[in-house]
């Protein structure tokens, strides 16, 4: 099987990004390459299509988008590494809980290997650490495929979460690598979460193709 072609896109437009997944997603076809996007968004607010904009609290001049993943409303900002994943799940084998499964321990992992315990929570999906969550994630599936995919925190302003109830959750709180670990070096952390995810596809782990 063919590793995912990997896209390193920097700091790029929310909207614009989920377009192109979504274009990526729809023309597609059975011998498609799968493809893992690397890239922090803009400040922005995004809505999943179960969302409510109850908990939209105080957005303030931080624009907000209705998407179509799953899931509530979360932030994306700089210092946020996000990985898109438009995977042929049908094609390696695996159904969407597996998938959703396989990315929370992708993160378990990361923040294993800097000495950190990363914890599940029934009915949340995500990652969290001493009950904070420093890790996002939804998914859509389409004819098979997925786009969409996680979030971790890095190295960013989390004051914007304030201003929403992350996930849908009153009260939730978040933290980041650099809080709990002041020397880690964000470029780094990509490249780990990038291996640690590799590890966890079927067919994933082989030689990777890196494209502009």
């Amino acid at each position: 099987m063919d590793s995912p072609v990997i896209r390193r896109l920097g700091l790029r437009d929310y909207q614009r990004v989920w377009r192109e997944m979504q274009a990526f997603t729809a023309t597609r076809t059975a011998d498609s390459t799968d493809e893992i996007w690397l890239l922090e968004h803009p400040p922005v607010f995004t809505l999943g299509l179960n969302g409510k904009r109850e908990h939209l609290l105080a957005p303030g001049d931080i624009p907000v988008v209705a998407c179509d993943r799953g899931g509530q409303v979360t932030y994306h900002g700089p210092g946020q590494i996000i990985a898109y994943l438009m995977l042929d799940l049908k094609r390696r084998g695996l159904g969407v809980k597996e998938m959703v499964r396989r990315m929370e321990q992708t993160v378990i992992d990361l923040l294993a290997a800097h000495g950190i315990d990363g914890e599940r929570r029934a009915g949340a999906p995500g990652i969290y650490v001493d009950g904070k969550k420093i890790a996002a994630l939804g998914l859509r599936i389409k004819r098979g495929c997925s786009y969409h995919g996680l979030s971790l925190n890095v190295d960013m302003d989390l004051e914007p979460f304030s201003r929403i109830n992350p996930c849908g959750y009153r009260g939730l709180e978040t933290t980041q690598l650099r809080e709990l670990r002041p020397d880690i070096d964000p470029a780094q952390i990509a490249d780990q979460l990038l291996q640690q995810l590799l590890a966890q596809l079927p067919g994933g782990s082989e030689d990777m193709i890196e494209s502009g």
